[in-house]
């Protein structure tokens, strides 16, 4: 991952849940988010989904969460059948239209930026990764204690 000098903005992206509720990264406002764009015809992305699931069962809670958005035109359907055959836990969530991939200015996948507790981009990375390596949960441990939660009240 090629971590910023600065930490970059995000722009708001807007994308569903399973249940087709609206949802937005400020959700996990106050946590370091590892946002994955990815897609099931996508054979890298494939490859690398249960490697986050694992990473997430590993280092998710209250610090850090793993958000892996589909960006699958067929919908949140055809993420839900590919994380049940491949026994993925994670939710499922769709941008059917692609609008994260222009508002990021993506241009393959899968693409996978790190996100503050503030809501900046702290690092970016194109291209596939082993998730749960000791390499990568090495990066991503000190990313969280670099960036600890935020405290929700004033």
């Amino acid at each position: 991952m090629a971590l910023h000098e600065e930490p970059q903005s995000v722009p708001v992206l807007v994308f569903a849940d399973e249940s087709g509720k609206p949802r937005t990264l400020e959700s996990w406002r106050n946590k370091v988010v590892l946002l994955n764009i990815w897609a099931t015809w996508c054979a890298p992305c494939r490859a690398e989904m249960p490697t986050l699931a694992r990473l997430q069962e590993r280092l998710g809670g209250e610090g850090f969460e793993v958000v892996a958005l589909s960006v699958d035109r067929a919908g949140a359907g055809a993420v839900r059948k590919f994380f049940d055959e491949i026994g993925v836990g994670l939710p499922v969530f769709i941008d059917q239209d692609g609008a994260a991939l222009r508002s990021l200015s993506l241009f393959g996948l899968p693409a996978t930026l790190l996100i503050g507790p503030d809501g900046n981009e702290l690092a970016r990375l194109a291209g596939p990764a082993e998730w749960d390596s000791p390499e990568m949960i090495a990066f991503l441990t000190s990313a969280i204690e670099r960036h600890p939660q935020r405290n929700q009240t004033p």
